[in-house]
Parts: structure tokens; C-alpha cells; sequence
């Protein structure tokens, strides 16, 4: 399994976000890239990087600092967040990330979705944002009608490889992951699943390795401290 360390990026900071609420906003770096440093030395090979401001209100106000530690970090970077239109695709990649996920556009707009799939392939993952199973968008500051594993079924049929589920409940909570929800993924659907939210301890990381899931994004507890991330990726191997 892989692992993701998170930087979460806002005014050009890293910081931290509780159950997606902007309001309960961390400030964990004023030099993400310094973060991202730490994670490669650490051992880690991937980066899943977020806009927190495009995620909620479609601006790039964040993209200098992410490109940034996709080109100067070493780690193969991954950017979500305010990615809505092709050119926003086209920047992303040719900044150097080599995945950009769809959120709020892809659920919108499946049009939009499987054009981007047909064009791009495997460079495209789709973030699945679950509130009571509902799928949320605009940086979780909406809930839509659409259940999640209603919409993971059409994903799967458009020929999106990757799926980025977040419990938005146990996200940057430190109470543990999702792993029922996780479960039932992995056995319904033959998708690589990443999971998201609340991974505490290095428990978290071996419970949903025994799942068979394809990664894991750990963000919160690395900067709090509760998860030591070389230990993580040699639990995930």
C-alpha cells in the first residue's frame, strides 16, 4: 500500500483543517516545502498536495506553492483543489504533478469527466468527499444528494483509475479511519481506493493495508505527531 503525507495549502501556508470546517483552521508551516523536505527524507515517494481555497471557491491562489514543491521536493506530487476546467488539468501536469484529482467538476459534469479520462488516462483521480455517504464538493462547504457508492459505480464505468474517498467526519480528528466504509469499497469495486481521514496511529495504517487498498493520505497526525511517517510506510509495505 501506498502512503500520501498531506500538505494542505492556504495563503501559501500548510495547515490543517477539522472535519473540513474553515474555521478550525491550523497553521502547521509558513514553508510547505520545508514540510515536504521532511516527508522525502522520511522515506516517503509521494506527495497529495490540496488547494484548500480552490477547493472552495475554484481560485489558483495556491498553485506557485504547490508547483513549487512538486518540481523542488523529489516526491511524485499529486494536486487536488480547484482543479475544474482542462486548462487547470493541462497547468497542473505540465507544472510537473503527475496526477491532478477532480472533485466538485467531476460530480457536476460526468461529460466534463469522462472527456478528461479519454485524454488523459491514469493522470486523473476522482476525490470522492463523503458526509452520511452523501458526496460533498466546493471543499465540503456543500453536500449534494448523491450517494457515494452510487457515484464510485459510474466512475468505474467512465474508466477513472483512482479514487480518493474521504471520511469528512473523521478527517483531522485523530479518532481513527473509516474502515467499514473502506471495506465495502474495496469489495464492490475494482477501482484503486485511496483513503482519507482520520489515520491516528500506525494501527490505522495495517488495518487498511489488510484491506488491500492502494494508499492511504496521512495529514494531521504527522504534524501532530501520533504517526512517525517512516514507520508508516514500513507498515504499509
Amino acid at each position: 500500500m501506498n502512503i500520501f503525507p498531506a500538505v494542505d495549502l492556504f495563503d501559501g501556508m500548510a495547515v490543517r483543517l477539522l472535519h473540513g470546517d474553515y474555521e478550525k483552521m491550523t497553521v502547521y508551516s509558513k514553508d510547505p516545502l520545508k514540510k515536504a523536505l521532511e516527508f522525502r527524507y522520511a522515506g516517503a515517494e509521494y506527495i497529495h498536495l490540496v488547494d484548500l481555497q480552490g477547493a472552495r471557491d475554484g481560485s489558483g491562489v495556491n498553485f506557485k506553492t504547490a508547483a513549487r514543491i512538486a518540481k523542488s521536493s523529489g516526491l511524485l506530487a499529486e494536486l487536488g483543489g480547484g482543479i475544474r476546467d482542462e486548462d487547470a488539468i493541462k497547468r497542473a501536469l505540465d507544472a510537473g504533478f503527475f496526477r491532478v484529482i477532480l472533485g466538485t467538476r467531476a460530480l457536476e459534469d460526468r461529460k466534463f469527466l469522462e472527456s478528461a479520462v479519454g485524454r488523459y488516462g491514469d493522470k486523473i483521480a476522482v476525490g470522492v468527499d463523503v458526509r452520511d455517504k452523501l458526496v460533498a464538493v466546493r471543499g465540503w462547504t456543500e453536500v449534494s444528494r448523491i450517494n457515494c457508492f452510487d457515484f464510485i459505480g459510474e466512475l468505474c464505468s467512465m474508466g477513472v483509475g483512482t479514487v480518493i474517498c474521504t471520511d469528512i467526519s473523521k478527517d483531522g480528528a485523530l479518532r481513527g479511519t473509516n474502515s467499514e466504509l473502506y471495506r465495502e469499497l474495496q469489495g464492490r469495486f475494482h477501482i484503486d481506493i485511496v483513503a482519507s481521514g482520520g489515520v491516528s496511529a500506525v494501527e490505522d495504517i495495517v488495518k487498511l493495508r489488510g484491506l488491500g487498498l492502494y494508499g492511504a493520505i496521512i495529514g494531521k497526525a504527522l504534524y501532530a505527531g501520533s504517526v512517525d511517517l517512516r514507520k508508516a510506510i514500513e507498515a504499509a509495505k
